[in-house]
C-alpha cells in the first residue's frame, strides 16, 4: 500500500511538472540577453530596444550584456555553453548563426547544433562610404581609384557583415583593397570620419547619421532596392552597372540547445510581440530596419539557407578562413 502510495505522488509529481500551470512560471527572475557586439552597435541598439519590449511581455527585465570579439565569436560561445534555462539567450547576427564557420577554421563550438533557435527579429541593409577628402563623388570613382593604386586604398571592418561586403565589392569590381580590422563599428566610424581608412561599409545605424549630417560621404546601399531611408544613393549594382551584388545583415534570438520547447516558445512569444510593437518599428525605420516575425521553424530553416549563402559569399569574395 506505502509502495502504491509513493508510486502515485512520484507521478503526480511529474505530471504536476510537465502541466501547463509549471511551464507559466517561467520566467521567474531576469533573462540574461548577450550581445556580441559593441554597446552602439546596430545589433546592441536593436538588441536593447527588443529587450525592453520582450519584457513586457514576459514579466522579468533582460539584462543586455556586451560581450564583443572575433566578429561575434566571444559572445555566442558564451551562450553555446551556458546552461540551457531559458536565462541566457543570445541576440544573434548573420556572423555568429551563418557566416562564422566560414571565416573560422576552428569554432569552439558547433554552429549548426549549439543554438535552439527562438525568433526571427528583422534586417537592414548598408552603406558604402567613404572619407569627404577622398577623391571619388561615386562609386564608380572610388572602384577607379582602387584600381589605379591596387592595394593602397584601405578599408575598415569590425564584424562579418562589414568584412564580407567589402571583399565582395571588391571581387566582383575587380579590385585590390587592404583590410584594416577594428573591435567596433563606431570605432571604425571614428577612424573613417579622421582618414585613417578611407572607405567603409556598415548598418544604417553606424553609418546613417554620420552620412546625413555630412562628415562621411555615403556612395551606395548594399540592397537589390533603394533604401527609403536614403533614396538618394544608388544599389552597388545600379552603380556599377553590375548582378547579383547584395548583402544584408539579420538579427534574432537563439537559445543554447537543449532550451525546453516551452520556454523557446515563450521567448518566441515575446520577440514577435515586440516585433509588432509601433514604437519599435518607427524608432528603427529610419535606418531601414525590416521586421519579419516568424516561428522557431522558420528560423531554423532560415539559417541553414543564410548559412550556405554567406559560405558561397566568403568563398567568391575569396576571404581564407582564418
Amino acid at each position: 500500500m506505502r509502495r502504491t502510495f509513493l508510486s502515485l505522488a512520484v507521478v503526480a509529481a511529474a505530471s504536476l511538472l510537465s502541466s501547463p500551470a509549471f511551464a507559466q512560471a517561467y520566467p521567474n527572475k531576469p533573462i540574461k540577453a548577450i550581445v556580441p557586439f559593441a554597446p552602439g552597435s546596430a545589433t546592441d541598439q536593436i538588441g536593447r530596444a527588443f529587450a525592453n519590449e520582450m519584457a513586457k511581455t514576459l514579466g522579468q527585465p533582460i539584462i543586455i550584456e556586451n560581450k564583443p570579439g572575433v566578429n561575434g565569436m566571444l559572445g555566442a560561445a558564451d551562450v553555446a555553453k551556458a546552461t540551457p534555462d531559458g536565462y541566457t539567450i543570445l541576440i544573434g547576427t548573420n556572423s555568429t548563426n551563418a557566416a562564422l564557420k566560414s571565416l573560422m577554421k576552428q569554432l569552439p563550438y558547433n554552429q549548426d547544433t549549439a543554438f535552439a533557435p527562438v525568433a526571427y527579429m528583422g534586417s537592414v541593409p548598408l552603406i558604402v562610404a567613404v572619407n569627404n577628402d577622398v577623391p571619388a563623388k561615386n562609386l564608380r570613382e572610388f572602384v577607379a581609384l582602387a584600381k589605379a593604386k591596387p592595394g593602397n586604398v584601405t578599408f575598415a571592418s569590425a564584424s562579418t557583415s562589414q568584412l564580407v561586403s567589402s571583399e565582395m565589392l571588391a571581387s566582383m569590381a575587380g579590385i585590390q583593397m587592404t583590410n584594416v580590422p577594428y573591435k567596433s563599428g563606431p570605432a571604425a566610424m571614428t577612424d573613417l570620419i579622421g582618414g585613417q581608412v578611407m572607405m567603409f561599409t556598415a548598418d544604417f545605424a553606424v553609418m546613417l547619421p554620420q552620412v546625413k549630417g555630412g562628415k562621411i560621404r555615403g556612395l551606395a546601399v548594399t540592397s537589390t532596392q533603394r533604401s527609403p531611408a536614403i533614396p538618394e544613393l544608388p544599389t552597388v549594382n545600379e552603380a556599377l552597372g553590375i548582378k547579383d551584388y547584395e548583402l544584408i545583415a539579420y538579427f534574432a534570438v537563439f537559445a543554447p540547445a537543449g532550451t525546453p520547447p516551452e520556454m523557446v516558445a515563450k521567448l518566441n512569444q515575446a520577440v514577435n510581440t515586440a516585433a509588432s510593437s509601433k514604437e519599435l518599428q518607427e524608432k528603427f525605420a529610419p535606418i531601414g530596419f525590416t521586421v519579419e516575425p516568424g516561428t522557431p521553424e522558420s528560423l531554423a530553416q532560415r539559417t541553414r539557407l543564410e548559412t550556405a549563402k554567406w559560405a558561397k559569399a566568403i568563398k567568391d569574395a575569396k576571404i581564407e578562413p582564418q
